[in-house]
């Protein structure tokens, strides 16, 4: 008995060491045949990696072949997640080096692990400064988990003076991951301005890098596979040096200025001011810096030559006058008597010369900007020809100018103020359109693009940013050549008659036409017009426009200044409109 229970048991452990080799060599057969293509790739991969070389971004040049916006080379601090041993200690050790809050880098790389594979580089850091990589590369052998990452940072050397214009950079988020699928977190796209909404001509395409590492995840060695191919470089219509003239121009002044070739709508300079420093958003904006940009009471952020409307005061007579000539309500030799005001009902109108302007017919009515003409005259009209023609004509819709967030400004008509306050539309306001007042709303690049079609023959233009010789007419002013001069040669008069409002920018050197505009901020009262500029609260005091044509030779130009809160338009606009045709002509 004995020996029989021994031989059971011999044979039930010679059964269980049977089933143990068979499952061992079916084990070898599904990992080294079954499965072993598989785990050849993963453990090539783990000794084979490729890493992304970042591309260059294409330069942004002025006319001349000025730097816009370039590249220096910046240093970033990333993480493959495969080698590292301890995330907790390392990223504590990141933290320290960086200063970067250790929560704030768990978030980002909790974030990153949705997309980056445990293989793969995760940049943790942009932007270390040269002196802290220096610091850092010593220590690395103890991290092989940590890489330094080169890679190209922009840089604009302008900064403020065409922060609007260009914009800036800035770490690619979740919506341009997911628009994107090349994008990766870390990388930087554009967020305003030029290097938005030409992003995919700037943005390049990034190289790969073959690389060896050992067990430790410490490179052996490397070798290109795809060469990164730069981004495209733009070419603007702008002239830095104008730029930077007009610049210096305005001061500590809030406002903008633009330049624009009326022929073939290029833009020379557009200047919007105060500026901000769009190199701070590239390197990252600290909160802050980002409070103390939006709660600046003089809205740096705000481009004023597109994207804020404003009442176009006085320089809406232009419009009324092409307006009428289109319809011809009132012959061009049709006197009215302005006696200092107009009273409609039960309200009085004033003119801005309290004494009056006498007997004025159209052209004087322009020279002279009087607003009793031009009361008589949008009773006349009404406003349903009035809102007809501006919105037909250039307003209450975007230029279509090449940078975002662009404003269509406001022309109202009964519709609209029906919608918008349940109410008809009223006489009165008729009356304070007709002088540009009211719920009228334009930015200084309509007004323009409409100025430059007053001397092109009547020609709507796409204001130009990227030198090109495509020219794009928008609409076509319907004013003969004869009805377009009338109202060149009394802007001609507004700056060379006695008694013109833009006497201001006389000149032997060209031959110059202007309106100029003051538009109220609130009603005015007889208190504050007896008050000088600086005794008026800043924010009461009028805004000054100032919009011009110039020519000498074959050099054709307009120029269009717009102050905020800047008083009276010849005052506080000409001065500075004449200053630059000095320095064009």
């Amino acid at each position: 008995m004995k020996l029989n229970k021994s031989s059971g048991q011999i044979s039930f452990l010679k059964l269980i060491l049977l089933t143990f080799f068979c499952l061992i060599v079916l084990k070898l057969w599904y990992v080294q045949i079954y499965k072993g293509e598989k785990y050849s790739k993963k453990a090539k991969e783990n000794r084979l990696r490729q890493q992304y070389i970042y591309a260059p971004r294409g330069l942004i040049l002025d006319r001349n072949g000025h730097i816009l916006a370039e590249n220096k080379p910046a240093y970033g601090l990333a993480i493959i997640r495969e080698d590292c041993a301890d995330i907790e200690k390392t990223l504590s050790q990141v933290s320290q080096w960086s200063k970067i809050p250790l929560p704030t880098l768990k978030d980002k790389y909790k974030h990153g692990q949705k997309s980056i594979p445990p293989f793969k580089r995760q940049l943790l850091v942009s932007n270390i400064p040269f002196r802290k990589v220096a610091m850092i590369e010593p220590h690395l052998m103890e991290w092989p988990s940590l890489q330094i990452i080169a890679r190209p940072l922009r840089y604009y050397p302008c900064g403020s003076m065409l922060s609007h214009l260009i914009g800036y950079v800035g770490e690619a988020g979740e919506k341009e991951l997911n628009k994107n699928k090349n994008l990766q977190l870390g990388d930087k796209t554009g967020k305003q301005g030029l290097e938005l909404i030409f992003e995919d001509t700037l943005r390049g395409t990034k190289g790969q890098k073959q690389i060896e590492v050992n067990a430790q995840g410490r490179i052996l060695k490397s070798s290109i596979i795809e060469e990164p191919q730069p981004g495209n470089n733009i070419y603007l219509t702008i002239d830095l040096e104008l730029q930077e003239y007009i610049w210096d121009q305005l001061e500590n002044k809030t406002g903008a200025v633009i330049v624009m070739s009326p022929q073939n709508g290029n833009i020379l300079a557009l200047v919007s001011k105060p500026g901000y420093n769009n190199n701070v958003f590239v390197q990252g904006l600290k909160k802050q810096k980002w409070i103390d940009l939006i709660s600046n009471i003089r809205h740096p952020l705000q481009n004023r030559a597109i994207q804020c409307a404003y009442p176009p005061g006085s320089v809406f007579k232009l419009i009324m006058a092409g307006c009428n000539l289109y319809h011809d309500f009132v012959s061009t030799q049709k006197k009215f008597y302005c006696p200092g005001s107009y009273r409609l009902g039960n309200r009085r109108f004033h003119c801005w010369k309290e004494e009056g302007h006498g007997w004025m017919n159209l052209r004087t009515a322009i020279k002279e900007s009087c607003d009793v003409y031009f009361y008589k005259l949008g009773e006349k009209m009404g406003v349903d020809y009035i809102s007809s023609f501006a919105q037909k004509y250039g307003f209450n819709k975007k230029t279509h100018i090449d940078l975002p967030n662009e404003s269509k400004g406001l022309i109202p008509d009964r519709e609209w103020k029906h919608k918008r306050f349940g109410e008809k539309w009223q006489g009165g306001e008729t009356i304070n359109m007709a002088i540009g007042q009211g719920y009228t709303l334009v930015t200084p690049l309509q007004i323009a693009r409409f100025t430059a079609a007053l001397v092109n023959g009547g020609k709507l233009l796409k204001p130009q940013l990227l030198l090109t010789k495509n020219l794009k007419i928008q609409n076509q002013l319907p004013l003969s050549d004869k009805e377009l001069d009338f109202i060149v040669q009394a802007m001609i008069d507004t700056v060379e008659e006695p008694h013109g409002t833009a006497w201001r920018l006389r000149t032997k050197k060209a031959t110059i036409g202007g309106k100029t505009g003051t538009a109220q901020v609130i009603k005015l009262t007889k208190d504050r017009k007896e008050k000088e500029l600086d005794q008026i609260l800043y924010k009461f005091r009028d805004h000054a426009w100032m919009t011009s044509f110039g020519w000498k030779k074959h050099k054709e130009y307009v120029v269009v200044a717009f102050i905020e809160h800047g008083g009276h338009g010849s005052s506080g606009a000409g001065p500075i409109v004449k200053e630059i045709y000095d320095y064009l002509c």
